[in-house]
């Protein structure tokens, strides 16, 4: 029986056979990046595929320093390694030293170092945005002067409000140039004293798009005096002119609907604020009146004829007060002296003689209140109410009273 050989063995000697190959020990492998993860310890294990294949690969926390853009699912890379065999699981992988975008990759790594660049120097600060005029007059527009998006603009302006004037810069907007072109377009119509100026095209490839994320056209937009509406690609379609301009709109088409008004909007806006104007004005007017019926009331109290007329009033009504508590007086003391005449006329001597009684006086004047104070043969006064009577006494009688 020949010799058999450990599972070790085996895999030390194919690890043998990929460090003795020159081309396995540095070699350049484009492919697609998927399953994609950074470790807590820093490495990056991905696997790189095409159409056919695919291949695990890993990047070292210690190779990392050279990378300048974050590894993702999808990117299409070339890496830069060796290929060796990973003895404990018996596979072979790419040892990655360095990672740098491929194609397309290259402009999103372009793309992302300007607007990181940019928004550091302030670029995309919203202090920096100018408001959209929201009742424009006249509106410029920097695209190409044929295909949907200007046609687009066209229709919805027209729609919207017809009395709203378009001026149209036709730039180049895709290929060599097309920066320049959209630049010179921004400063023309910044001179001409618009309201709004809408820079943008249809969709397309970030290719075609690219002029867009050109810095020249970033610091065009954000040096125009005009505010400026960025409206490039589709709404996934995201530029560096998006960033800078005052106000982003996902299409031309959305641009449009941002920078010109619905006239009819506006004209029931203005019946809604005329309405409420002159309900505001009668409302107004009404209290102003009332105002002035209060003010001249007032003026009319402080008036010296006002004054007069309540001081006699006051007067008047003074004296007629008097009088009433006079009269009431004198009739209260009129009958208070009724009651004392005829208490007086019931004490009163002569009333009593009109009844037919008489006064007795003795011959000493004095009155005689009781038989015992006279004598006989004494000659007495009778006292009648009309006269006096002399009168000699002949005889007393004593009378007994039931009381002394």
């Amino acid at each position: 029986m020949n010799q058999a050989y450990t599972v070790t063995q085996i895999n030390q000697y194919i690890k043998n056979i990929f460090i003795r190959d020159q081309i396995l020990n540095r070699v350049y492998i484009k492919g697609e990046v998927s399953n994609c993860k950074y470790h807590t310890s820093g490495h990056i294990y991905f696997t790189l595929k095409d159409a056919a294949g695919q291949l695990a690969c890993v990047m070292f926390a210690g190779q990392r320093r050279g990378l300048t853009f974050r590894l993702e699912e999808g990117q299409s890379v070339i890496v830069l390694g060796s290929i060796n065999v990973y003895e404990r699981d018996g596979k072979y992988q790419l040892y990655a030293s360095s990672i740098q975008l491929d194609g397309l990759g290259r402009l999103y790594e372009q793309y992302e170092r300007l607007k990181k660049a940019l928004e550091m120097e302030g670029l995309f600060d919203k202090s920096h945005k100018k408001p959209i005029p929201q009742y424009p007059t006249k509106i410029g527009i920097v695209t190409a002067s044929t295909g949907a998006a200007i046609q687009d603009i066209l229709n919805i302006a027209k729609r919207r409000n017809p009395y709203v004037q378009l001026i149209l810069y036709p730039a180049q907007v895709q290929g060599i140039g097309a920066a320049q072109s959209i630049a010179k377009g921004i400063m023309a119509l910044d001179k001409l004293n618009l309201d709004t100026i809408i820079v943008g095209r249809g969709g397309g490839s970030i290719e075609d798009l690219w002029a867009f994320n050109e810095e020249l056209v970033a610091r065009t937009i954000f040096n125009c005096n005009t505010p400026i509406i960025s409206a490039v690609g589709h709404e996934t379609d995201v530029t560096i002119a998006d960033f800078v301009a005052d106000l982003r709109a996902p299409t031309p088409s959305a641009a449009a609907e941002l920078a010109v008004n619905d006239y009819r909007t506006f004209l029931t806006t203005i019946s809604d604020y005329q309405r409420q104007l002159n309900k505001i004005m009668i409302q107004k007017i009404t209290y102003s009146r009332g105002l002035v019926r209060e003010y001249k009331l007032r003026l009319d109290y402080s008036s010296p004829s006002y004054q007069i007329q309540q001081k006699r009033q006051r007067l008047i009504d003074t004296e007629q007060k008097l009088h009433y508590l006079m009269e009431r007086s004198l009739k209260l003391k009129k009958h208070q002296l009724q009651l004392i005449i005829t208490k007086l006329e019931g004490l009163s001597p002569l009333k009593k003689l009109s009844r037919g009684y008489a006064m007795v006086i003795g011959e000493d004047g004095k009155p005689v209140q009781s038989a015992k104070n006279i004598s006989v043969d004494e000659v007495i006064t009778l006292s009648l109410l009309d006269g006096e009577v002399k009168a000699r006494v002949e005889e007393i009688s004593e009378i007994e009273r039931g009381y002394k």
